[in-house]
């Protein structure tokens, strides 16, 4: 009971909790305290995806499902947004309104928020504890507004390697958590130990995607300007975490666009 809280109130804040709670349902993952590499704990698996698997070319473990529906999605087109520890993309889905992301979550406190285009939400938070976890000392996450398009991100390490699509992995490890192409991302790019230097970053509208497979037609996808939105999260989930988000806009098919040059662990 809410104190010194009105009768009416009370009952139309109740009311509009049991609005947002019809309007969304959140499948995964699990809120609470859980242990992801746990022997019972399917959730550390990608392969039982709801209602289809997403295509998802990451190449590091430990990825994670967010799954759920939006049951106004039939009547109101509009995409909704997905909030995940802070980081703010799109959220679209198919005719039904079932929606599927692969996400990589580290260790401690997650949080995964999803907002309805009208204005009702659905938030869980939960403890990842497991104990042989890495956590991302270094993370940078892709999410654009147009559900046909494809874009990739594209990270180039003070090393001199490149991890992309077709080459997702770093040899001193790190590299693509998810490399999601179903409508808006997310790509993960991640790594618990960072080189220092100099890290470019760049992000390729490299073509469109559908249910019949890519293409490149110049008009295929929704939008006429592609809003691309990349995330840098530094020393995730601990009281020095930073976070910064750029904000790109790609018009045509083929458009490979500088974002950043991020200079890590060097001394100034």
């Amino acid at each position: 009971m809410i104190p010194h809280c009105p009768l009416y109130l009370l009952l139309f804040l109740l009311v509009g909790q049991a609005v947002a709670d019809s309007a969304i349902v959140l499948d995964g993952p699990r809120g609470g305290w859980r242990n992801s590499g746990a022997a019972g704990d399917k959730e550390a698996a990608i392969a039982a995806a709801y209602p289809k698997p997403p295509v998802d070319r990451g190449g590091q473990k430990n990825r994670a499902l967010i799954a759920g529906q939006l049951r106004q999605a039939g009547t109101n087109r509009q995409p909704g947004r997905l909030i995940v520890n802070g980081i703010d993309m799109p959220l679209y889905t198919d005719e039904q309104g079932h929606f599927v992301k692969p996400w990589a979550f580290g260790p401690g406190s997650n949080s995964v928020e999803v907002v309805a285009a009208g204005g009702a939400r659905r938030r869980l938070q939960f403890y990842e504890n497991q104990a042989d976890k890495t956590r991302s000392k270094l993370r940078f996450v892709l999410g654009w507004d147009d559900p046909k398009a494809e874009v990739d991100l594209h990270v180039l390490t003070p090393d001199g390697e490149h991890a992309f699509w077709a080459q997702p992995l770093l040899k001193r490890g790190g590299g693509l958590d998810v490399d999601s192409v179903d409508g808006g991302g997310p790509e993960i790019f991640s790594t618990a130990s960072p080189v220092s230097g100099t890290y470019l970053l760049y992000v390729n509208y490299w073509g469109n995607f559908n249910a019949a497979g890519y293409n490149f037609a110049a008009d295929a996808h929704e939008k006429p300007l592609i809003t691309v939105r990349l995330s840098i999260v530094s020393n995730e989930n601990t009281p020095d975490e930073r976070q910064e988000t750029l904000v790109v806009p790609l018009r045509r098919v083929g458009d490979l666009t500088f974002v950043r040059a991020l200079r890590y662990g060097e001394k100034k």
